[in-house]
């Protein structure tokens, strides 16, 4: 009855911008999410790669207790303790130097698409030739902001806000020879997911990647690597870049910063910040001292845990075991990504999304993305036992499916996820 009531006031009162499933979770334990009657459902998608140390976790929940005893905002016209050491813990695990803090993901790529424009411009002010066009990258996405919006690929996204802002032109998603026809001194950046994420869990290939960072340093243009899907440990790397050997000159960090409060950041290199002066960017809740405290309490959490090399090892028998399922159904067409960021394609949108219907009946929790993708962004704390859990449930959805032996009626309704919650 609960449920219900919410369902209504909130077709009601809320903007209808995501079909929500009729579930309602009350609390959380590890990796599971539990509803208002009590069912646990393993959370293979962690609040869309934001809870990546699952729930509950002791040095999250001490943290906030800890400094919301004293502030929980103050002011960005004043310091605070927390914004210069966590900025030292990300500049040293990035390999960038300067930080800008915000609120999301999309907020962080605002942030580095305008540093690109104004270090552009700083540099036609000290004799260099350089635009103000971006490149960005075929089925790309940035985040629902104008200006993330104006470098996500997909129509889908686009249509209904058009005209967007100007200046930024597409190139094939691993086409080098497509990369360096686009590219000329108008080009002020490059936009690369090293991942794609929305895209369909899509790595950019080794080569596309060094030919963007050669011909961003061959007109001092910036490569610009949005890593707030990807990174933060979720490859089993701090950044997905880091597995490539390539260094961005920016990068844009969000979804498991501060263990599920908002926060993001984008990082920047000495020389690129030179473009910022006081009044050209700002924010009122950025990097405030909440966030900032729970940020460093994951960082630590993740390290003095070793939650990167268990994250590294159970990526790999989670790949391996889903390899091995597509070998036992030709309705898998690939399986790709690195660490805990993996995608499961299946033949057809339709079977992807009773997969998912189907896991959900089960009590797990996956989301489908690009139509035909089925996308696993499980917490890093995830277990060898929470793997053969649900790939044996995908195997003996599959099996069903294949033979015909499953009606999907009555099951709940499911849709893909967006990067942005």
């Amino acid at each position: 009855m609960k449920l219900k009531t919410i369902q209504a006031a909130e077709a009601k009162l809320l903007l209808p911008t995501y079909e929500r499933n009729p579930i309602l979770f009350v609390d959380g334990a590890g990796m599971y999410l539990i509803d208002d009657k009590g069912e646990r459902y393993l959370d293979l998608l962690s609040g869309i790669g934001v809870n990546a140390l699952g729930y509950g976790h002791p040095a999250i929940l001490q943290a906030i207790e800890r400094q919301s005893r004293k502030l929980v905002h103050v002011s960005n016209l004043y310091y605070h303790e927390g914004q210069a050491e966590l900025a030292l813990r990300l500049t040293e695990r990035t390999g960038l130097d300067r930080a800008f803090f915000c609120n999301s993901g999309t907020e962080a790529w605002e942030a580095a698409m305008k540093l690109a424009r104004a270090y552009s411009a700083l540099k036609r002010s000290e004799g260099r030739s350089l635009g103000t066009r971006f490149l960005a990258i075929e089925n790309s996405f940035h985040g629902r902001t104008m200006g993330a919006l104006s470098t996500t690929h997909k129509e889908k996204y686009r249509q209904p806000f058009q005209p967007l802002v100007p200046g930024v032109d597409f190139v094939r998603f691993n086409d080098v020879d497509h990369l360096r026809a686009s590219f000329s001194t108008e080009v002020c950046a490059i936009l690369i997911e090293p991942i794609q994420g929305e895209g369909g869990i899509r790595p950019v290939s080794q080569e596309f990647f060094a030919a963007a960072r050669e011909l961003t340093q061959s007109t001092g243009a910036l490569l610009i690597a949005d890593e707030i899907q990807s990174g933060l440990g979720r490859t089993g790397k701090w950044c997905a870049y880091q597995h490539f050997g390539i260094q961005p000159d920016v990068t844009t960090l969000a979804k498991p910063l501060a263990g599920g409060l908002p926060l993001g950041v984008m990082l920047c290199t000495q020389d690129a910040s030179r473009a910022i002066h006081p009044g050209l960017h700002g924010t009122t809740f950025g990097g405030g001292p909440l966030a900032c405290a729970v940020a460093m309490a994951v960082i630590d959490a993740i390290e003095q845990g070793e939650v990167l090399v268990h994250l590294q090892h159970t990526g790999t028998y989670f790949k391996r075991q889903l390899n091995d399922l597509g070998a036992k159904h030709q309705s898998v067409t690939e399986v790709r990504g690195l660490g805990l960021m993996l995608a499961m394609e299946m033949e057809s949108a339709e079977l992807a999304k009773q997969v998912v219907a189907r896991m959900l009946e089960r009590r797990i929790l996956i989301n489908r993305t690009s139509e035909t993708v089925l996308r696993f962004l499980p917490p890093y704390i995830m277990g060898r036992e929470h793997v053969d859990l649900a790939v044996s449930a995908l195997n003996d959805i599959l099996t069903e499916e294949s033979s015909g032996g499953h009606s999907l009626a009555g099951a709940h309704r499911t849709t893909g996820g967006s990067r942005n919650g």
